[in-house]
């Protein structure tokens, strides 16, 4: 029986929730740990410490975010094992390169690899049985910063046509209904896409204009990133033929026009 367990990093932040979730996969005998996240000591104590008895078989991190990734090499050091990713990154040296489809094994068991590019390059997801660890593809209580809209609107299509029943995210709590997630997230994203073509459609000409009025209610802290994200889908309309802009500064005037059908 596998049994998952969530080992909390104690990093809360604006992006980061409550904190990293490190996950710990283990039939009893092996175990596999996922996002060990940054490099804190308390944190990779706790981390040995939870896996007890269980004989360590590998390091895997979902993408090289420096909260999820940089605690990954010393902690493989620790308990001398392999450390496994999609790519190298900061603070972060993959002893083996995943690729999509990959197996990771663990003993008696199996982690599937799953690229799903779009919050980042590098993104993997982790599917065992009916379970996909997601990172931050897909977060609990939250959606997530992303930095190509068209690669993740495909790996969202993707997790969704896996079929899994519960998701194990990188930041908040177990996802039972993974379908009803998912399926949320894609319409999310399509609102946004809606809301964005509306307020150009009204007059707005920058990426300001578009931020004003799509994140009117975003905490100030949160505000780069809301000027990013509109960005980011600014660019896949454009590359869908939805709109024209000229790609600047968030105060500069961008010309933004939408594409008449």
């Amino acid at each position: 029986m596998i049994r998952i367990r969530r080992v909390l990093a104690p990093n809360p932040g604006p992006y980061t929730g409550p904190g990293t979730n490190t996950y710990l996969v283990s039939d009893g005998v092996s175990a596999v740990v996922i996002d060990p996240g940054p490099i804190i000591e308390s944190h990779l104590r706790t981390i040995v410490r939870e896996l007890g008895d269980a004989e360590p078989a590998a390091v895997v991190v979902t993408h090289t975010h420096p909260d999820h990734a940089p605690a990954a090499n010393p902690l493989g050091e620790r308990l001398n094992v392999p450390v496994l990713g999609h790519s190298p990154g900061p603070g972060f040296r993959p002893d083996r390169r995943l690729a999509d489809g990959d197996e990771i094994e663990g003993g008696a068991f199996s982690l599937i690899a799953v690229h799903t590019p779009g919050h980042a390059a590098d993104h993997l997801c982790f599917l065992i049985g009916d379970v996909l660890f997601t990172g931050d593809h897909i977060m609990g209580g939250s959606t997530v910063v992303i930095e190509d809209g068209a690669a993740y609107m495909r790996s969202l299509q993707r997790v969704l046509d896996l079929g899994p029943e519960r998701l194990y995210p990188g930041h908040g709590d177990e996802i039972p209904d993974a379908a009803d997630a998912v399926r949320e997230y894609i319409e999310h994203r399509r609102a946004r896409e809606l809301q964005i073509l509306d307020a150009i459609g009204a007059g707005a000409e920058t990426v300001r204009d578009v931020v004003d009025a799509v994140y009117a209610d975003v905490a100030p802290v949160l505000r780069p990133a809301a000027t990013r994200q509109v960005m980011v889908q600014l660019e896949k309309l454009e590359s869908e033929g939805r709109v024209r802009w000229a790609p600047g500064g968030a105060d500069e005037a961008a010309g933004l026009t939408l594409v008449e059908e």
